[in-house]
């Protein structure tokens, strides 16, 4: 009785993963950081009294006061609000961009490992081509013939980063292909969908969380390059690049700080507390920490 009580109560390896993530105190700190700027970017139209796009002409160039705390721009449009704004669109484009990317990386990567050798060389064949490709050029070609706006951008950051998780997929169920459960469901005569969403998909969520985690904060990083080069998210929506590409002369740098220095703040806050909590879920689900 003693030894199938304390079986039941061993902690499986999702609870164990949990508890290696606590113990990372960059982790736990990114964990921190996130969860309060994630609160204020979704809840500021509850309790902010300017919207991205309010002018107050009174306010032009003005400093941080009691009624604009992060100081107001060149026409008085209010900074906090549009760094929150930013925020949003930024979480927006993010975690649209890496979901759309997430399906078309694992489902590459699985038809390649489990539908058969030919598939799988025509297929990888077709993802070193693409990661061939100069990235800086290829995005700045996606993003000239897609157009500006957040569904432009979704769809030009999750077509450059889906190839590294196919590969990462395709790395994980050419191991598990081989396993007897599955060739035992091939015997039985399972299709394609089935081993990919039966076998396949169980055994890569921690490969998709960690992914995910990670590109989120790459993502941001690039909707931010992508608005600050004009091909993003144009004006007058509130981007943290396109907010940092108005404050780049060298009158607001010098003499308006806080034009350049919030949105960049936050953008620098954001992706260091995601990367912290990518880190720190990549070395939870770490097999090898198991030994440990």
């Amino acid at each position: 009785m003693l030894a199938h009580s304390s079986e039941r109560r061993s902690p499986g390896p999702l609870a164990r993963a949990f508890s290696r993530f606590l113990l990372n105190r960059a982790a736990v700190a990114g964990v921190c950081i996130a969860i309060p700027m994630l609160l204020l970017i979704l809840s500021y139209p509850l309790w902010w009294a300017f919207r991205p796009n309010d002018i107050d002409l009174l306010a032009m160039n003005s400093g941080p006061t009691a009624t604009h705390w992060f100081g107001a721009d060149g026409v008085g449009r209010d900074v906090f609000a549009r760094v929150l704004e930013g925020g949003r669109i930024s979480l927006l484009v993010a975690v649209a961009s890496t979901a759309l990317s997430a399906v078309i990386g694992f489902l590459f990567g699985a038809i390649s490992a489990l539908a058969g050798r030919w598939t799988d060389a025509v297929s990888m064949r077709f993802v070193d081509l693409v990661m061939t490709l100069p990235p800086v050029i290829f995005l700045l070609v996606l993003a000239s013939i897609a157009g500006t706006g957040i569904w432009p951008t979704v769809l030009v950051i999750s077509l450059l980063s889906w190839p590294l998780l196919a590969r990462m997929i395709r790395s994980r169920l050419l191991e598990l292909r081989e396993r007897d459960f599955v060739m035992a469901a091939r015997g039985m005569g399972a299709g394609i969908g089935h081993l990919l969403f039966r076998h396949g998909l169980p055994n890569s969520i921690d490969i998709l969380v960690v992914y995910a985690t990670l590109q989120i904060a790459n993502a941001i990083l690039l909707e931010a390059g992508l608005s600050f080069l004009g091909l993003g998210i144009a004006p007058p929506a509130a981007s943290w690049g396109n907010m940092l590409n108005a404050a780049r002369s060298t009158a607001v740098l010098e003499q308006y700080p806080w034009q350049w220095l919030f949105p960049g703040a936050a953008l620098i806050l954001a992706v260091l507390a995601i990367n912290f909590i990518g880190d720190g879920l990549r070395d939870a689900f770490d097999p090898r920490a198991e030994l440990n």
